[in-house]
């Protein structure tokens, strides 16, 4: 989560341009994107040569190795330590503006490999910065947001994003890194997986399923054959924002899957023809959206009578796993709730065709500042043949921050740890009570409150007995009260009269 600190250094930077004349926050936020990714480029060699200098390995495959490279936009060799954020920021800020402007940026077009998805969204960019003054500032000004390693892309990203979405320009929002978090773990992937997020944003559901399988299988990434596949087959994503998969993309390469399946499209049209593919969906989809019709694709029409995103992408998740893979999703309170026969076609769905397991209310202020929408996780087995038993429910009080705007850390008031740990132990479950924060509740009964599927619904509130006193005792004590009443009032006339 970003800290007030780094929120006006980024401000500072954001000013920066817009006093140069930079008035489009789209075209601001590509800049900063491309200059954080120099300097990320460069942090994380440093970072693994100073790994390789105490071990006294050699750096395998350096993004900046010795030697120059060839600039086939120039058709010049330039030294690859030039193009390193650590030396390029010591240039004068003519020189340094030459260096950026015809060498960095067009080298990153380069990094990735030929045919990659990062390669193809690097295709049309603009490296708009013309002036060495504004450069220097800028980088001067990227160069105080303290960093915590290639996570804080994310971080800037997401109070960038909400920078747009303030002047009206954009309306995506990133999900916090922790509820990210939280529901990789719940699903807890492996290498065996291949994960998809088809409304990937700034990849971070697949970025940090990523981290968890590095971190998680770290002996098996040494086998080739595993870290190839790591690189180049596990992850998947769309995005219908072209800035959107660029970062996307930069996130990944950060994060070691040099070659992710990340695709510019619409997951809900046509173009989008995956089906049976996945093991793991992990998807935070758009909603209080709708489409026209002829944008949807003709599988999700027949699968629901409906042009509402969050209902579209719930559809699209269950074409898109194979038998036995797992989803869990961000949906709105509606999805759980709504009366429209839409809804319920898809709660149906979730329950009687599919193994339908959890579903984990949370408060309405995780999103802020940028939502206050009240929002669920819910997590299924597409099995095709029903499977579902009992669905456990939780109720998400506190994650860790407070529900306000400001969302102060209050590492004190977290649920998170409690819901991984209860949900990897269901069993310990069984004998809730529905007066608990957590509880099972059978398919039948589902079924019986028209697949409603809110936490409220079901659970139990326990009311505390209140005693009153008898009308007579409440009668006299006013008497007497009243008796006093009259007795001082009569001693005030007495006392005006004297």
């Amino acid at each position: 989560m970003i800290t007030g600190d780094i929120k006006q250094k980024v401000d500072d930077v954001w000013q920066t341009f817009w006093n140069n004349g930079f008035t489009q926050p789209s075209a601001i936020f590509e800049q900063i994107t491309y200059l954080l990714f120099m300097k990320m480029l460069d942090d994380k060699q440093r970072e693994k040569e100073a790994i390789a200098n105490f071990t006294g390995d050699v750096l395998l495959n350096p993004t900046f190795p010795s030697g120059v490279w060839h600039n086939p936009s120039t058709n010049q060799d330039v030294p690859y330590n030039e193009m390193r954020w650590h030396v390029f920021k010591e240039m004068e800020p003519t020189k340094m503006l030459d260096r950026v402007r015809n060498d960095v940026f067009i080298f990153l077009r380069y990094v990735g490999k030929e045919g990659s998805a990062y390669r193809k969204a690097m295709e049309d960019t603009v490296f708009q910065i013309t002036n060495a003054r504004l450069l220097s500032r800028v980088i001067e000004g990227i160069e105080k947001i303290t960093s915590d390693g290639a996570d804080m892309m994310g971080d800037v990203y997401e109070y960038m994003l909400g920078i747009m979405a303030a002047s009206g320009t954009n309306g995506q929002f990133r999900t916090p890194r922790h509820i990210i978090r939280m529901m990789v773990e719940l699903m807890r992937p492996t290498l065996d997986d291949t994960i998809c997020d088809p409304a990937m944003g700034s990849a971070g559901f697949i970025m940090e399923a990523a981290k968890y399988i590095a971190e998680h299988q770290s002996d098996e990434l040494l086998n080739i054959e595993e870290g190839d596949r790591f690189r180049k087959e596990i992850f998947h994503g769309s995005d219908s924002d072209a800035s959107m998969l660029r970062i996307g993309c930069m996130n990944m390469m950060l994060h070691d899957v040099d070659e992710p399946n990340l695709y510019y499209r619409n997951s809900l049209s046509d173009e989008n023809n995956d089906t049976n593919r996945y093991t793991l969906c992990l998807a935070n989809p758009p909603f209080a959206g709708s489409l026209d019709t002829d944008d949807i694709a003709h599988t999700l029409k027949a699968a629901v009578k409906t042009k509402k995103t969050e209902l579209l992408f719930l559809a699209l998740m269950m074409r898109m796993l194979q038998a036995g893979g797992r989803c869990a999703s961000i949906v709105p309170d509606t999805v759980l709730t709504g009366d429209a026969q839409a809804y319920k076609t898809i709660r149906s769905a979730l329950v009687d065709k599919h193994c339908m397991q959890a579903v984990i209310t949370m408060p309405s202020g995780v999103f802020q500042p940028y939502s206050g929408v009240s929002t669920a996780i819910i997590i299924f087995t597409k099995t095709g043949t029903g499977g579902t038993d009992k669905v456990w429910f939780y109720d998400m009080h506190a994650d860790g921050f407070s529900l306000t705007t400001q969302r102060i850390p209050q590492p004190e008031q977290n649920d998170i740890p409690d819901i991984i740990s209860r949900f990897h132990n269901l069993e310990a479950e069984a004998d809730r009570s529905r007066k608990e924060q957590s509880f099972f509740v059978t398919a039948n009964e589902i079924r019986a409150n028209g697949y409603d599927l809110s936490y409220k619904r079901y659970h139990e509130v326990e009311y505390e007995a209140v005693e009153y006193e008898v009308p007579k005792a409440i009668i006299a004590r006013m008497k007497e009260r009243q008796k006093a009443i009259d007795a001082a009032f009569a001693e005030f006339k007495k006392q005006l009269n004297s």
